[in-house]
């Protein structure tokens, strides 16, 4: 049997990208492409909003900490109404 480990501890990468003028959004992408494949949509959704916790830490100023914020709520309301 062999067993092999995952030596990246995340699936999903968010990244922000726009400008103040039209807007900043949140981009996501996988860091393995062989993981979208098999993952269900509470699994990618959770995948995401673990992607924007990570990048939160980091955010250089208040609107981008507000855009991640909001993301996160969206995400996370998302989850839970598939869920339910």
């Amino acid at each position: 049997m062999n067993i092999i480990e995952n030596e990246i501890p995340y699936l999903v990468e968010a990244k922000t990208c726009g400008c103040n003028e039209h807007g900043k959004s949140v981009s996501y992408h996988f860091i393995e492409s062989t993981h979208g494949l098999c993952l269900d949509k509470i699994e990618l959704m959770s995948a995401q909003i673990q992607a924007c916790e990570r990048l939160l830490k980091y955010a250089k100023d208040e609107p981008e900490s507000i855009l991640l914020k909001d993301e996160i709520a969206h995400l996370r309301l998302a989850s839970d109404m598939i869920q339910y």
